[in-house]
Order: C-alpha cells, then structure tokens, then sequence
C-alpha cells in the first residue's frame, strides 16, 4: 500500500483525476471562488500536488451559467475531451435548493490543457430541477450517464438516476432512479444522495456517492450491481446498509466524500476524496475553502467489496490560511 502526502491538494473540492492513455494524470475539481475551470497534468499522481493549474474556462459575468461552478469532472470519450460541471444563473436558493443544471464542454484536441474547449450547453434531463455532480462510463459496449438530481416528488435534496447516452452530451434513454436519501446516515442535516463514482472488480460494477450534510455528517455509501446485469434496471442494484467512508475524529478527517477512482503507477486501486480537518465552520459549510483533495489506495475484501478502511491523518503543513480563499 502506498503512503501519501496528506492532503495532496490544498483547497480543491469534488476532486477528479484521470488517467489518460498517454500515461498522464489529469485532475480537475471545484476551486473556492467557483468562478473557473482548470486543469493540472502530471506524469505521476503525487506530481499533480505542485503541477501548474491551467485555466480552460471561466463562467461569464450573467446568464444559466454565471455563478456558483461546482464539481466537474473530465472524461475521453469517443476521442473527445468531456468536462461535465453544474453551473446556477445565480448565488439565490429557490424553494431550498441552489438552481444549479448540468452542463458539458467539448474539446476535440489532442491536448485539453492548450486545445479549444466549446460549449455544448445544458445536458437534458426530463424534470428541469435542480441536478449536478455528472459522470460517465462505459460498459459493454455502452456509454452510460450517472448524476444526483431533485424529484419534487421525492423528499430531499437530490436523488441518484442513470441514463444511456446518444452522445456525450445528449440522453438516449430515460432516467432511471438508483438510489435515494433514506437511510438515517443519508439525511443528516440534508438529505441527499450525490457525487457518484464507478468502479468495476471481477464479477461486479460499484457506485459510489455521498450523502447528508457537507460537515463532518459528510460520508460515502455503496451500490453494487452484477456486471452481467441491465444497469438500467433499478432492482438490479443493491444498497450497502451502512456507509463504507466516513468521518474519522481520532485521525481530524471530517466529512470525507464526493470521491473519484484512479489507479497509482503500480496500478493499486486509489481512491480520491476531499474532507477538513476541523469541524468549526463559520458560516455556510459550502462557502468554507478547506475541502482539500486527499488520495488513499484501498484493498478489496473477499467479499468482493472495496475496503477503503479510514481517513488518514495529516501527514505534511497545510501553506493556506484555514479561512482564506486562494
């Protein structure tokens, strides 16, 4: 098992890193001000603590897209560079929830960091309420679509749903719900079920997500299904009953979530998280700058289920002031 510097990356929230078939790691996450798009390039994952952040796109000054840019993540798909991101026309929350919709940019060039990134607007969905926290993966031959959206006729925040898609921006199938908040680790503070992962072993495909509030009730539920299975079927997919990743008071790691999957260079399963080192937040919990990006490898039980056993402590010193914006 590898060691690593705790936390990798100061002040990024929502982290995402891709390893690219050119042997490169790309991440991509939310920055405090949630005001741009950057991207950081690394040939090693350590590397991408110190790599330069270059900025791809930035939100314009009014309009759907014009305030609160949360939770991108990058994806090659079909020879394309996707960039899925949420975006809200402003800072006001309506009826309890932020406006935010979800949005892709394109980028047909061979380097994402230097090529021409354009806007393929607003992706589709049926109900046009709140939704964010997109990914993608494929699947036996199929191009699959996962993100967390309100159902006004569901209680809570957001809920899980799945969807086949025509193209990296367009839906071909209707949404499908996997998953709600329910659970009594689910609704703490909020109820809400977002940030999905995929990762696939043996016989099996996961979904990870967070749930509840995002202070230290923050934590990372399971769904599992049988990868043989239509993924499109809703019973097909099992909720674990209690939460695989959580806060951790011995270690100061609060709120672990809204994680993604990589692979280190000796190709152990990695798994990548934001969470605080303290609980005492002033103000709203989203307008704290100090989810930082933390990695951790992790081992699968004979169970067949992934062991992402705890958050580790602090292992370097933090440069950023705890309640400065970088």
């Amino acid at each position: 098992m590898s060691n690593y510097p705790n936390p990798l990356i100061e002040q990024r929230a929502d982290p995402h890193i891709w390893l690219h078939s050119d042997g490169h790691y790309y991440f991509i996450a939310s920055v405090p001000e949630y005001d741009r798009l950057e991207i950081r390039r690394s040939s090693t994952l350590t590397g991408l603590a110190d790599a330069p952040a270059t900025v791809v796109w930035h939100k314009p000054d009014a309009g759907p897209m014009s305030a609160l840019i949360w939770a991108p993540e990058l994806h090659f798909i079909g020879g394309k560079w996707v960039i899925y991101y949420a975006a809200a026309p402003s800072q006001d929350i309506v009826d309890g929830l932020f406006q935010h919709r979800m949005y892709a940019l394109v980028c047909e060039d061979a380097d994402p960091l230097s090529g021409e990134w354009v806007e393929k607007g607003r992706i589709q969905t049926p109900i046009d309420s709140f939704s964010l926290d997109a990914t993608h993966f494929e699947h036996q031959g199929k191009s699959y679509y996962l993100w967390a959206q309100k159902d006004p006729a569901i209680r809570g925040n957001s809920n899980l749903y799945i969807a086949e898609m025509e193209d990296p921006w367009t839906l071909k199938s209707p949404p499908v719900m996997l998953s709600k908040p329910e659970l009594d680790w689910e609704i703490i503070g909020f109820w809400v079920n977002e940030g999905p992962a995929v990762i696939k072993h043996g016989d099996k495909i996961f979904i990870t997500y967070s749930a509840s509030a995002t202070d230290e009730n923050y934590c990372i539920g399971l769904l599992s299904a049988d990868t043989g299975s239509n993924l499109l079927d809703a019973a097909a997919w099992h909720k674990s009953p209690r939460p695989v990743f959580t806060t951790h008071k011995q270690n100061r790691q609060f709120g672990p979530g809204h994680n993604s999957f990589t692979r280190n260079e000796q190709g152990e399963d990695v798994l990548v998280y934001h969470a605080r080192n303290y609980t005492e937040i002033e103000g709203d919990p989203l307008y704290d700058p100090n989810r930082h990006t933390r990695i951790k490898t992790f081992v699968w039980g004979e169970n067949g289920l992934p062991d992402f056993g705890v958050p580790g402590p602090d292992n370097r010193p933090l440069t950023l002031q705890k309640n400065t914006v970088q």
